[in-house]
């Protein structure tokens, strides 16, 4: 994956903006002070152990949770003067929740991101039904277009998910984990197809990722979540480094590579762990 080189700040609308949010759940706050500054055509990237808060913040931007404090503005407008039809030409979004479906192909799910587009009746033209094809293509998914969505395996269906969120068009994506479930081949693919909508469209894509070395590969800014605080934030070179790394997810010093953006183990004994497990 290549990084492709971005214009100034200035000559590219902001696209998302959040300002002091605080996110929590039935009024009590989890997470304050967040702050975010998405320009057309950047990824920034949530990192932070499991649980940290990661998925409150970009369900709470994506309008599925209601703030506790502070303010989200989506195209320089307030989130909450946005309705639900308005917000799905603006912004899209793929969760960890896992969608259920009754007899409905993978052709169709990917066809509900078209519907914001459509009029009442959510008729498809031939215009709708290209840019589904276009989608599912792009996220190599065309081949299962007949199949039961809920037939198909975890890995399939994150794709399928993905290409409904590209179908939609939007200003803003919204990806929670989007690699999980995926192998190594499809990890890469997804995020070079993020990068590709980032450079070709202007794209603005928020995710979380609990991947590192990936997350250092196409990230143009990554924001640290860590208790009940944003510990770091700032562009992915200043941030995922090893004293970053090290304090949010209390490592020792010299476990994580820098170089490789992977964890290193301690030496193993000769056999190692699958050794002592034949015995």
């Amino acid at each position: 994956m290549t990084r492709e080189a971005l214009q100034p700040h200035g000559q590219r609308p902001v696209f998302l903006e959040t300002r002091d949010l605080v996110v929590g759940y039935d009024g009590s706050p989890l997470i304050g002070h967040v702050d975010i500054e998405l320009h057309a055509g950047e990824i920034l990237t949530l990192i932070g152990p499991n649980g940290a808060g990661k998925s409150t913040i970009l369900k709470s931007i994506a309008g599925h949770l209601e703030p506790i404090g502070g303010a989200v503005f989506v195209s320089g407008e307030p989130l909450e003067g946005y309705s639900a039809h308005d917000l799905s030409l603006e912004l899209s979004v793929m969760l960890t929740d896992r969608m259920r479906t009754e007899l409905l192909t993978c052709a169709d799910v990917v066809e509900m991101g078209r519907y914001p587009h459509t009029g009442r009746l959510g008729i498809l033209t031939d215009e709708d039904r290209r840019k589904v094809r276009e989608a599912m293509e792009l996220v190599h998914v065309w081949d299962l277009r007949d199949h039961d969505f809920m037939r198909i395996s975890d890995g399939q269906r994150q794709r399928i998910m993905l290409a409904r969120a590209i179908a939609q068009e939007p200003r803003i994506i919204v990806l929670d984990e989007p690699t999980n479930y995926l192998d190594i081949r499809y990890q890469i693919e997804l995020l070079n197809v993020l990068r590709r909508l980032v450079s070709s469209r202007d794209v603005a894509v928020i995710m979380s990722m609990h991947e590192l070395s990936l997350a250092r590969k196409v990230s143009d800014y990554v924001m640290c979540v860590k208790g009940d605080c944003i510990c770091a934030q700032g562009p992915v070179e200043e941030i995922i480094v090893p004293e970053v790394i090290d304090d949010l997810y209390d490592l020792e010093p010299g476990v994580f590579d820098p170089v490789t953006g992977a964890i290193v183990l301690d030496d193993l004994p000769a056999g190692g762990a699958a050794g002592e497990g034949a015995r």
